[in-house]
């Protein structure tokens, strides 16, 4: 394995891109992009693309209310 290839196994993503993050989340990019504009979930920019923290979109859902 090359350094830019991981294992599931010995790491876990710290970001996701916009698409991995809806397919992960059920959220669409147009949601996604919404909670990063009132900065309900914290993104990084690596030229033209948006990377969410996946710790911050995790918490994000952990806060949502429950189901009753």
């Amino acid at each position: 394995m090359n350094n830019g290839e991981r294992n599931s196994n010995d790491m876990t993503a710290i970001s996701l891109t916009i698409k991995n993050a809806s397919e992960l989340s059920g959220l669409g990019p147009t949601k996604l992009y919404e909670l990063i504009k009132t900065r309900k979930i914290e993104a990084r920019k690596e030229g033209r693309r948006t990377l969410i923290l996946a710790d911050s979109l995790r918490r994000h859902i952990e806060n949502l209310p429950a189901v009753s």
